[in-house]
This record gives C-alpha cells, sequence and structure tokens, in this order.
C-alpha cells in the first residue's frame, strides 16, 4: 500500500480490495487516475483508493500515467536535540529537493539541506522513510516522491533561507516548538514526527 497525498488528502494505491472500505476507488488507467486527482485537489473527495491486484507493479503504473519527481530531504537535529525547520508557503516543512542527474539520493539530501537552511558539516545517521505527494506543476500532475534521511551536524553558525526556493525563515525548534509548528505543515511532515 502507497499513500500519496493530494491536497493533503489520501490516495490510496492498493492491491486489496478489503482495504478500499467504502471510499471511491478508481482504475489504474490515466483517465480514473485524473479523477481521483481532481476530486482530491478540489476536495471534493476525502480520500480515493487505485486497486490494482500486483503490489509490486502498483507504483510503476502509476507513474507511467503522472510523471515521477524523486527528492530527499532531512530531519535534521543540532547538539541540543532541535530539529531544524524552514518557513516556506505559509506552512512550516523540512528542507528537502530534487534529485540532479548523476548524484545519490544521499548527496541530494545532503545539498538540498545546506542550499535550503546554510546548515555545514550533515552526516546522515538513517534511512527514515519515503513520502509520496502529488502536485500540479503547469497543469499537469506530477507524483514526488520524498526520501527521508535524520541527520546530525554541529553547526551553529547563521541560518540562511534560500530565498529563491521561496523560503522565508529558517529556525531550530525544540519539542513544544516542533509540536506547534506541526499544527500547521503538511501531512508528510507531521508522519515524520509520529512514534
Amino acid at each position: 500500500m502507497y499513500k500519496v497525498f493530494v491536497n493533503e488528502r489520501p490516495l490510496i494505491l492498493t492491491n486489496k480490495l478489503s482495504e478500499t472500505s467504502n471510499a471511491p476507488y478508481f482504475l489504474l488507467n490515466a483517465d480514473a487516475i485524473n479523477e481521483a486527482l481532481d476530486g482530491l485537489s478540489k476536495k471534493k473527495l476525502d480520500e480515493a483508493f487505485i486497486y490494482h491486484p500486483n503490489h509490486e507493479e502498483i507504483l510503476k503504473k502509476f507513474c507511467k500515467k503522472i510523471p515521477l519527481v524523486v527528492a530527499a530531504g532531512g530531519v535534521v537535529t543540532n547538539k541540543e536535540g532541535k530539529v531544524l525547520f524552514i518557513y516556506r508557503n505559509d506552512k512550516w516543512d523540512l528542507p528537502k529537493g530534487k534529485l540532479d542527474k548523476g548524484e545519490s539520493i544521499e548527496e541530494c539530501a545532503i545539498r538540498e539541506v545546506e542550499e535550503e537552511t546554510g546548515v555545514k558539516g550533515l552526516k546522515i545517521e538513517n534511512f527514515l522513510k519515503t513520502t509520496y505527494h502529488v502536485f500540479k506543476r503547469n497543469g499537469n500532475y506530477k507524483l514526488k516522491e520524498v526520501h527521508w534521511y535524520a541527520m546530525k551536524t554541529s553547526f551553529t553558525g547563521k541560518l540562511k533561507g534560500q530565498k529563491s526556493e521561496g523560503i522565508e525563515k529558517v529556525k531550530w525548534k525544540g519539542p513544544k516548538k516542533i509540536q506547534k509548528a506541526l499544527l500547521n505543515s503538511y501531512v508528510n511532515i507531521k508522519i515524520l514526527f509520529e512514534g
């Protein structure tokens, strides 16, 4: 099962009909996928399912209809145990970005965090999870697959948001401020902080 968020609403790609509960489900073809994405993005549907019997194939087939953008980012912790957040598009988010040709996903994660926040000396501790969401670019839907890593740094310098990426603020946040930030964030970011 894959959970793909469309305007903060789940589109679930599943190979189990039993998981489709009472929500509408759609077949794995271009028209049906677009109908599901439109319904979710316009908030006409609260959730939707796409069913295909083969779990291995479902994401591959979905990506044949909706172009895939691979990205990577980090949940960065400093020596005080605070986590690095960015503020863009009126929401708290975590630094991430698109994979460049020829770079590994880990290299991408480190580069993007550095570019978006000015933080240096990043070390990857471990892989956390992969999240999925759909966005629209030039009137076309795209699927973003983000590979998240836990990172550590002892950086104490000035934080600098990447203006060209629309980042207004970069902040280190402790537990209380993280909880507050998550109230104004994205579902995929909240998922990273769940137990």
